[in-house]
């Protein structure tokens, strides 16, 4: 059975896109039905991986990351952190993991800003300019933070944003979580008259945390259709005829792959006194398959 979920605004584009409009127009719905088995992995063909073997401080690898920097108002949606390439914020744990920390602390050139405290720092990377593909599975095996205002996300944007702004561009919401609701993730889908809202469709692991330990959060992405996985079980699929009146399918050219740890905005919501930082979201491996 589907049942109404908690509202939530896109992942808008990493370049000054558009503010998130209104929550209460989301298509938004959360599923306790169970999930269908993904294709069998026999068929796929790895093309792009990164372990996050290194040393425990090291950056991760520049041939595959860059990094978004800065805060407000170009992430559009409110947040509070601000961005940096400090090992502080994202570094490899020494254990084969890739750690993105939320930390309350004030670093130089975070101020004026226009939401929060001003007391937030976090990490975004991006494979922009270093790997995109068009179609494929795109999977991490990540362990999400759990607490209030915590925002972490796997996601993918069209590599044409430069020239053809959010949300011409497209975007695929790989994996969104909101940390005081840790037992549930939202796949989502963006683009030219479905920016807000988008399609999408959260997925309640019944009995489980999220956040108790590490998960595999997938898609599979071809010509006219994209599905959504948890650990493997396909709890969502989006297809181009499922689109409305309107809507332009956009999910036909190279996409590059982002990673981050958010804090407060429309949606969570802000941190509370029981938030915990340092928050850290741990990734233990990003593989592409054709």
């Amino acid at each position: 059975m589907m049942v109404p979920s908690a509202s939530r605004p896109p992942r808008t584009g990493s370049r000054g896109a558009a503010a998130a409009l209104t929550a209460a127009a989301l298509l938004t719905v959360a599923g306790t039905a169970t999930a269908e088995p993904a294709p069998d992995p026999a068929v796929r063909q790895l093309v792009w991986q990164d372990e996050f073997t290194g040393a425990a401080g090291a950056r991760p690898d520049p041939a595959n990351w860059g990094y978004d920097l800065g805060g407000e108002p170009q992430w559009g949606n409110h947040e509070w952190q601000y961005y940096t390439d400090r090992a502080t914020n994202v570094a490899l744990d020494g254990a084969g993991h890739l750690v993105i920390s939320a930390r309350r602390e004030q670093v130089p050139g975070m101020t004026p800003c226009p939401d929060g405290p001003c007391d937030v720092t976090s990490g975004r990377i991006t494979t922009l300019g270093r790997f995109a593909q068009t179609y494929g599975r795109f999977e991490a095996r990540m362990k999400i933070p759990a607490g209030k205002g915590l925002w972490p996300a796997f996601w993918l944007m069209g590599t044409d944003i430069d020239t053809n702004s959010w949300p011409g561009n497209g975007e695929i919401d790989i994996m969104e979580t909101i940390a005081d609701d840790p037992g549930t993730v939202y796949g989502s889908a963006h683009g030219p008259g479905f920016a807000d809202p988008g399609y999408s469709q959260g997925f309640r692991a019944a009995g489980q945390r999220l956040a108790d330990d590490f998960h595999t959060y997938a898609v599979q992405w071809g010509p006219d259709r994209i599905e959504w996985f948890l650990d493997d079980a396909r709890y969502y699929t989006l297809s181009r005829a499922d689109l409305k009146p309107g809507h332009t399918w956009v999910f036909d050219h190279p996409f590059y792959i982002l990673l981050n740890l958010a804090v407060g905005g429309e949606w969570p919501g802000p941190p509370d006194s029981a938030t915990v930082f340092p928050a850290n979201l741990l990734v233990d491996h990003v593989r592409v398959y054709r």
